[in-house]
């Protein structure tokens, strides 16, 4: 599953671009993404600070900031529950 919309990072709106998948090898969920130029993300990227919370409308997860891309846009990075929706309700998971 993907999120291509506004979220919250670090108490920041922004716009991102992130997807997931399932990892066997760990067993665990991998997600990663782009945020859009945002001066403020680039400041905290910049500054050293790399965990950060991401919230996509009530939902929360833990994030990490990796890296700036060079059209100003930051990587980011994360390890279990994503921070959107990851099955639309009333999917059929089976």
């Amino acid at each position: 599953m993907s999120w291509h919309g506004p979220a919250e990072i670090a108490g920041t709106a922004v716009r991102l671009h992130a997807s997931g998948r399932w990892e066997p090898v760990d067993g665990r969920y991998h997600w990663a993404g782009r945020i859009e130029p945002e001066p403020r993300m680039l400041r905290l990227l910049r500054s050293g600070r790399r965990d950060v919370e991401v919230r996509v409308g009530e939902r929360v997860a833990r994030g990490r900031l990796a890296e700036a891309d060079p059209w100003g846009g930051v990587r980011i990075t994360g390890v279990g529950e994503p921070p959107w929706l990851s099955c639309p309700a009333g999917a059929d998971e089976g």
